[in-house]
C-alpha cells in the first residue's frame, strides 16, 4: 500500500519534470532555425542588390565604350577630311602657280623672239639625311610588309609636312597615291598622283605617277582622260617601264 502511494506521487512529478525539460530543449532549436532563416534571407537580399549594382555598372561601361567609339570615329573622319583638304589645297596652289608662271613666260618669249624660249628646267632635289631616310623606310615597312595602310597614310602626311620639297618627299606623295588606290579611295589617289605628275615632272617617280593617274582615272570612269594620260607617259617618258605598261594598257582596249 505504501509502495503504491509513493508511485502515485512520484510518477506525476517525473512527468512534470520531463515536460519542462522537453520544453526547454525545444525552445533553442526553434530559435536557431528562425535565426538561420533570417540570415539566409539577408544574404539573398545582399546578393540580389550586388547583382543589380553589377548590372548597372556593366550598362554604364557599355555606354561609355559606345561614346568612346563614337568619338574615335569622329576624330578619324575629321583627320581624313583634313588630309583631303590638305592635298586638295596643295593641288590648288600648284595650279595657281603654274598659271602665274605661264603669264610670266609669255612676255619673255615675245621679247626674246621665236625659238628662244628656254627648255624645261631640271629641278635639283634636296637629298635626305639619315633621320629622314629612316622615317621613310619605316613608312615603307608599314605599307609593304605590315599592310597597315591607315597608319601609313598618317605617317606619309607627317613626313611631307616635316621634310618638304625633298627627293623622298616626292616618293611620299607617290606612295600616298598608291595606298589610296589600294584602299580604294580613288579621288584621294587621283590628287596624290596629280601632285607628282604636275609639280615634279622630272622626278624619277613621275612616269609611274602619270601611269597610275591614268589607271585611277580609268577606275573612276573617265576613260578619255585616262587614255590621254597613258599617251603622255609614252610621249614624255618613252624609255621608262611605265611607258611600256601604258602601251599594254592601251592595246588591251582599256583606253
Amino acid at each position: 500500500m505504501r509502495k503504491r502511494l509513493m508511485a502515485t506521487v512520484v510518477l506525476p512529478f517525473a512527468f512534470a519534470h520531463a515536460g519542462v525539460a522537453l520544453a526547454q530543449s525545444s525552445t533553442p532549436a526553434f530559435q536557431n532555425n528562425s535565426s538561420e532563416a533570417q540570415r539566409k534571407a539577408n544574404s539573398s537580399q545582399a546578393t540580389a542588390e550586388l547583382f543589380y549594382m553589377i548590372q548597372q555598372l556593366q550598362g554604364e561601361v557599355r555606354r561609355l565604350q559606345g561614346e568612346v567609339e563614337e568619338q574615335r570615329h569622329l576624330i578619324t573622319r575629321l583627320q581624313e577630311q583634313g588630309r583631303d583638304r590638305y592635298i586638295d589645297l596643295d593641288q590648288r596652289i600648284l595650279d595657281l602657280s603654274e598659271k602665274v608662271a605661264e603669264k610670266a613666260k609669255a612676255p619673255a618669249t615675245e621679247a626674246g623672239g621665236a625659238g628662244t624660249s628656254p627648255g624645261p628646267v631640271t629641278k635639283e632635289y634636296r637629298q635626305p639625311g639619315a633621320e629622314e631616310r629612316k622615317a621613310y623606310e619605316q613608312i615603307q615597312d608599314l605599307i609593304q610588309n605590315q599592310k597597315k595602310y591607315d597608319q601609313a597614310i598618317s605617317q606619309l602626311y607627317e613626313f611631307i609636312d616635316k621634310y618638304p620639297e625633298g627627293d623622298l618627299t616626292v616618293n611620299a606623295y607617290y606612295w600616298l597615291g598608291e595606298v589610296y588606290l589600294v584602299k580604294p579611295q580613288l579621288e584621294q589617289a587621283k590628287q596624290a598622283f596629280t601632285v607628282v605628275a604636275t609639280r615634279y615632272p622630272d622626278h624619277r617617280k613621275a612616269p609611274d605617277a602619270v601611269f597610275k593617274l591614268g589607271v585611277t582615272l580609268d577606275r573612276l570612269g573617265d576613260k578619255q582622260e585616262a587614255k590621254r594620260r597613258m599617251q603622255n607617259v609614252i610621249s614624255d617618258y618613252p624609255d621608262s617601264s611605265a611607258a611600256e605598261l601604258a602601251r599594254k594598257f592601251l592595246k588591251s582596249g582599256n583606253g
